[in-house]
């Protein structure tokens, strides 16, 4: 194996090698290497489908994770691996860390290149520790103090309806979900669900020891979105009825120049690189943030999720 450093930390095949064969043999230093640089990137070697990029995660990481109060729509292609995203190719979606805003996450991302796409359509990164480091003090200790919300609203015929989201068909089932996952559920109508949590900004990293900036106080919130996007939502909706929105664990609204700084921060710190057929990612959900970009072309990246760690 030859590697270089960077973020993703790049793994090359140096001849046609199986993916899970390599990952046997060199387990420890991959774990190794992932915990220091945040992502690998396993390119060149021989994944053989979705079946075996399956038993590489259950080989570097143990079994894949079901995809849970889902955010995004996705698509379970075979057993716990699907598309990245069904989001139309034309949107660009911003950095985040998966499922911060759940009392629970998958610590480790498998993304297989199994199509790359003709332009664009990166998987860009960023490394937390940057991110954190660029946030103003102040900024960070009144989040730690005053913690996050996140407000949900499910409408009918418009995004991920609540069943799939909370994998229910009845009120009492979601109610149920809500109470065990600190979750405060208000139906509307006949068939509208709006959601508030709150949740901690900062979170321990299990491993390395790191308080880390991890939530989705700025993907959720609505400035992040297009500006032509936020004004059809909030024209179709009015702010209290957003699909989502991000405040103060208190309640109060996150400033606008807050929110603006907290993008440049996770700006600061992206980088890209261009996918290649068969490429695999491996992303510490803690220590480094994932986006996607625009794309032409037939792109499709298969994704899985592994290492379930609670917040509590």
């Amino acid at each position: 194996m030859e590697t270089r450093p960077s973020l993703p930390f790049v793994v090359t095949a140096e001849s046609p090698n199986n993916l899970v064969g390599t990952i046997n043999q060199n387990r420890r230093e991959l774990r190794d290497a992932l915990s220091a640089h945040g992502a690998l990137l396993l390119r060149g070697f021989e994944v053989g489908g979705v079946a075996d990029l399956q038993t590489a995660v259950e080989a570097l990481s143990g079994p894949a994770l079901a995809y849970t109060e889902a955010s995004s729509p996705r698509t379970a292609i075979e057993g716990s691996i699907y598309t990245s995203t069904d989001h139309p190719a034309e949107e660009e979606i911003f950095l985040h860390n998966e499922c911060s805003y759940q009392d629970s996450w998958p610590m480790a991302l498998y993304f297989h290149c199994v199509r790359p796409p003709e332009t664009q359509g990166a998987t860009p990164l960023a490394d937390v520790r940057k991110v954190q480091a660029a946030i103003h003090p102040d900024v960070l200790e009144e989040f730690q103090r005053r913690r996050w919300s996140l407000v949900r609203n499910y409408h009918t015929n418009f995004g991920v309806p609540w069943q799939k989201v909370f994998d229910a068909s009845d009120r009492a089932s979601v109610e149920a979900y809500c109470r065990r996952h600190g979750l405060i559920p208000e139906w509307r109508g006949d068939d509208g669900l709006r959601t508030r949590v709150v949740r901690d900004a900062m979170h321990r990293h299990p491993r390395t020891g790191d308080l880390l900036w991890f939530n989705h106080i700025t993907f959720f919130h609505v400035s992040t979105l297009p500006e032509e996007v936020q004004e059809g939502l909030l024209a179709l909706f009015g702010e209290d009825a957003l699909p989502t929105n991000t405040y103060f664990g208190d309640g109060g609204r996150i400033p606008d120049d807050v929110v603006d700084h907290l993008r440049q921060c996770y700006e600061g710190a992206k980088v890209r690189f261009d996918w290649q057929r068969d490429d695999v990612l491996v992303v510490d959900n803690m220590l480094a943030s994932h986006a996607r970009e625009p794309y032409t072309g037939d792109r499709m990246i298969a994704v899985a999720m592994a290492e379930p760690h609670s917040a509590m």
